[in-house]
């Protein structure tokens, strides 16, 4: 037996039974999580649960490699499970603080990442180790610089020493507005991104992006450098920035730290809420796009790429890709992955006793115009959703895998189905089919509608709209305490009485006020409409 702990406790192994090994913990890494599970402290070892059977060593290092040096790695592949040291405490928070709101991917599958209640991993002699230990090395030798990136000039192969992982962005030939959350979008294919901070100055509009890491800058500014972001406009003039670091105070659409959900967003910051979704660390499931031998070729597909503004074509940064001779490793980006340009949504673990076509169309509505929703016969807690598009499919996968709903946690993952089918006449369905194409409740109907900047991740206080003169607070308030939710908060807009914020116990809360109440009659023909606000009362 071999003991692969420290001071949080033992681990044992048995020797030779190493690929499928039985963890015996006196912690609870090794218990089947059932999301109650109470956090662990922070440890510099990070417990990953459901990997792929088929994942790569490289491809589970690559997903701490932004945040700083990976010092071990402990395959079960037996389990799904892996165990990542991280060299300190610090990039280990930093790793989980990026990866709690937004899932990362391998080979298309979420995989969980939490505190591991070991401090330590101790492998030395360990069987079957020793894949683990050359692609730790591997990784070493690029990080150190001692390595060429394949596919890069051999002048412009190593970064060099006291690069900024901080780059200045100036957009040119700005036509279209371009958000924080495009910037986010584009930059994350090359890395995590940390920080941005976007600002106009000599009427150009310019950004300071920090990554975790200074390859991943080296890496966007190669490839990104005189692009457009949409055709014949929007070009992208990149340099390294002086600063080692960005100071981000405020969480808004000006500026944002991915690191830090808690910062406020700051004092007289308009009510209107930024294009897309904010938070967007969501609209791509995989951040990494790494270092050198563990870097997929990247493209920028049109059904994942952006939300290209009406009457463009495809855009322009659809043909762009990073080569690279030694790809060893297959970072799935959900879209990019599996059936590109997918629209249709495979939703697991629902509650067969609560959920309804008409609930999820309510629900993934907030992302996309819904066209079909399918519950499974045999298996009512799974569901086809057909979206208008893949980028709708994308930001509903992104916003809402991983939420409550009806007191289990939702997943979405991009269907295999191209489309889902309708019952043919005469065939038992129990009315868990239903075509939604000509809904009166789509949102995103019209071009250019003032909806698409009201995208937002779920979260407790709702956003109300369209409310009749006659409809007071309590009015209000009692229609949602109705619905079972507690109402801690709760305010009309001061220019716009016809809108209001509702702040209720806990965003599972939220969702199922949404979904029940969307749409509600308030008399005098106006109908409630429901969505997540970015904003607290």
């Amino acid at each position: 037996m071999l003991d692969l702990s420290g001071s949080g406790g033992g681990v044992k192994l048995e020797e030779g039974r190493v690929e499928g090994a039985k963890i015996i913990a006196n912690g609870n890494d090794n218990k089947k999580f059932k999301g109650d599970r109470p956090p662990c402290s922070p440890s510099r070892v990070l417990h990953l649960r459901k990997i792929p059977s088929d994942v790569t060593e490289a491809e589970v290092i690559s997903l701490g490699l932004p945040f700083g040096k990976v010092t071990n790695l402990l395959m079960l592949k037996g389990k799904s499970q892996a165990f990542l040291e991280m060299a300190s405490e610090e990039a280990a928070v930093t790793m989980v603080n990026y990866y709690t709101p937004v899932t990362p991917h391998l080979r298309s599958q979420p995989v969980f990442i939490q505190y591991s209640n070991h401090r330590e991993l101790k492998t030395d002699n360990l069987p079957n180790q020793a894949r683990a230990q050359a692609a730790l090395q591997a990784v070493s030798a690029v990080q150190s610089g001692s390595l060429a990136l394949p596919g890069a000039p051999a002048n412009e192969g190593t970064v060099l020493p006291g690069q900024s992982p901080v780059l200045r962005i100036i957009i040119e030939n700005l036509f279209y507005p371009v958000t924080l959350e495009v910037l986010h979008q584009i930059f994350s294919k090359f890395g995590t991104v940390l920080k941005i901070i976007t600002f106009t100055k000599n009427n150009q509009f310019q950004a300071l992006l920090q990554y975790a890491d200074p390859l991943n800058a080296h890496y966007a500014k190669m490839a990104l450098d005189g692009q457009n972001i949409y055709n014949a406009c929007c070009t992208l003039r990149i340099d390294f920035s002086k600063l080692t670091s960005l100071n981000v105070k405020y969480n808004n659409d000006k500026s944002r730290d991915f690191t830090r959900l808690d910062l406020p967003t700051g004092d007289g910051q308009p009510s209107l809420e930024p294009p897309m979704a904010f938070g967007a660390p969501g609209i791509i499931s995989s951040p990494y796009a790494g270092a050198a031998g563990f870097a997929p070729a990247i493209g920028f597909p049109q059904a994942t790429g952006l939300s290209v503004p009406a009457g463009l074509g495809p855009g322009a940064l659809g043909p762009l890709t990073i080569t690279s001779s030694a790809v060893t490793g297959r970072m799935a980006i959900p879209g990019a992955g599996g059936i590109p340009g997918n629209s249709v949504l495979l939703v697991t673990n629902l509650n067969p006793d609560l959920i309804t076509p008409h609930g999820l169309f309510i629900l993934f509505g907030v992302y996309g115009d819904v066209h079909r929703v399918k519950i499974m016969f045999n298996k009512k807690e799974n569901a086809l959703v057909q979206m208008a598009d893949a980028n709708q499919a994308q930001l509903a996968m992104n916003h809402l895998s991983g939420q409550r709903l009806y007191g289990k946690v939702l997943r979405a993952t991009l269907s295999k189905h191209q489309a889902v089918q309708l019952p043919r006449e005469g065939q038992e369905d129990q009315g868990l089919t239903k075509d939604f194409s000509n809904s009166p409740l789509h949102r995103f109907k019209k071009p250019g509608s003032k909806n698409f900047q009201n995208i937002f991740p779920p979260s407790a206080t709702l956003h109300l709209s369209n409310i009749p003169p006659s409809v007071t607070v309590d009015d209000l308030k009692n229609l949602f305490t109705e619905a079972g939710c507690s109402v801690k908060a709760f305010k009309f807009f001061q220019k716009d009485r016809k809108m209001a914020l509702i702040q209720l116990g806990s965003v599972e809360e939220a969702i199922q006020a949404l979904i029940e109440l969307h749409n509600h009659d308030l008399g005098e023909n106006h109908h409630l409409r429901v969505s997540f606000s970015k904003s607290t009362i």
